[in-house]
């Protein structure tokens, strides 16, 4: 029996999926025990890292309510699942930018100030982490959920350094629709033994915590906002 980790770019997760639909509520452990079932049934979850960074509230849509709601979610995952679960964070660093504004063609001397805001570590958390837990033996099979292109390093290095290993890809996108259809990063695609294109609605649907899920201090709940 193989043993699998799967590793979750989160706010690839959440950008790519989640963001306007009505699933943040997700359990990533039933979530990903479902997929892998599917895809590799003589397979063992042995683990789940979540890769993430804590919201800034002055930059966020709902302000402090999505810091809460982020801290609700995290505390609710970690309750269920804090034998196989680990939550990693990188930060966020903002700054001034003096950014190009959208011209066709483009105005190089058309500039506007911006809050230049971006997410740190969490590439080189999965990359690090991935290939250390390949390189240390804790897995056979390891399953990245990311459709960022910043991962073909990793998985080129896993592909060249440990032929056993066995890679699979699971792209956080929907399923397509008429009106939209977006794909699973062509480069990952290549390097995996088998690729998840979506995550279907019914999947999302099933893998839902409980709106209250007990603590040992105070039960974590379901954001309002998040309905």
């Amino acid at each position: 029996m193989k043993k699998a980790i799967v590793y979750i770019d989160g706010y690839n997760l959440y950008y790519s999926l989640l963001r306007r639909s009505g699933y943040k509520w997700l359990d990533i452990v039933s979530l990903f025990r479902s997929v892998l079932k599917a895809q590799k049934p003589d397979a063992e979850l042995v683990a789940i890292k979540y890769f993430t960074a804590p919201a800034l509230a002055k930059f966020a849509t709902h302000g402090q309510d999505s810091v809460s709601a982020q801290n609700e979610y995290h505390r609710a995952l970690m309750a269920k699942y804090s034998d196989s679960l680990i939550i990693i964070n990188g930060y966020h660093t903002t700054a001034l930018a003096n950014l190009m504004a959208y011209e066709n063609p483009p105005q190089p001397n058309q500039r506007h100030k911006v809050w230049l805001i971006e997410e740190k570590q969490t590439d080189v958390n999965i990359a690090l982490t991935v290939y250390r837990d390949v390189a240390k033996g804790n897995a056979d099979l390891v399953v990245i959920c990311s459709n960022d292109s910043d991962l073909i390093p990793v998985m080129q290095a896993i592909r060249d350094d440990f032929l056993e290993c066995e890679i699979g890809f699971v792209a956080p996108l929907p399923e397509p629709t008429a009106e939209m259809h977006r794909r699973a990063n062509a480069e990952l695609i290549k390097l995996a033994d088998w690729t998840r294109h979506y995550l279907h609605n019914d999947e999302l649907l099933a893998a839902q915590l409980p709106e209250t899920v007990p603590t040992k201090k105070k039960a974590a709940r379901k954001p309002q906002h998040w309905y």
